[in-house]
């Protein structure tokens, strides 16, 4: 599993850590100028995060999660302690997947994981800085009530979690999922951001809006 920079954008640069056996993308996101940083849905190999933190030289500020799933939240306790960060988002509307971490663990055949609550629940439309930069958080349901999708619209990059994938879309057959509304989401809440917006998904290659609204097989 390696580390994955993409240093193409003057402003803000990324870096995908493909974590645990899911192979989910941990993602940092960090200012150029002041190296101020956000990790974005810290699933486990809390070390690999902090050694791949510590080798780009950035100073992380929050952590911000996607959705309580296990897989994209299982090492944000760890993190947040030794960074000494505060945990934002998801929506409240996953508040049931935070207060189940354990019962998660088991579901999935993961490790035990340290329980937590998010320092701040994040709402549709609000805002995250971190050095010069800003994300917005997007409230997009479907794989769970509570998914947020984070925008950097100067930088026409979004981190999408589990919403959308290169050639597919996210998983709605767990508690809280739903099709049509999954549906619903991209095509009213991520499309209209615009076909040369390109996307970080939870796992796999990354995308583009426009490519995966001509060729995606679930949204023709």
């Amino acid at each position: 599993m390696g580390v994955y920079p993409d240093r193409s954008s003057p402003t803000m640069k990324h870096a995908i850590i493909p974590v645990t056996a899911f192979q989910q993308n941990c993602t940092l996101l960090w200012c150029n100028k002041t190296a101020e940083a956000v990790i974005v849905d810290p699933g486990g190999d809390s070390r690999r995060i902090v050694d791949a933190v510590h080798g780009e030289r950035i100073k992380p500020v929050r952590i911000l999660l996607t959705h309580g799933h296990l897989d994209h939240v299982g090492a944000a306790a760890e993190l947040a302690r030794a960074l000494d960060v505060p945990i934002e988002g998801p929506h409240a509307d996953d508040a049931m997947w935070i207060d189940a971490l354990e019962q998660q663990a088991r579901m999935f055949g993961l490790p035990s994981v340290t329980g937590f609550q998010p320092d701040h629940w994040l709402h549709d439309g609000d805002r995250i800085t971190f050095g010069e930069q800003e994300l917005l958080a997007i409230h997009c349901p479907g794989h769970t009530a509570g998914h947020l999708v984070f925008f950097d619209e100067r930088g026409r990059l979004a981190q999408v979690g589990d919403v959308l994938f290169r050639g597919s879309i996210g998983r709605t057959d767990l508690p809280g999922g739903d099709h049509a509304t999954l549906l619903d989401s991209i095509r009213r809440r991520l499309l209209p951001l615009g076909d040369d917006v390109r996307f970080i998904p939870g796992h796999g290659p990354m995308s583009d809006l426009g490519t995966e609204r001509r060729t995606n097989p679930f949204l023709r």
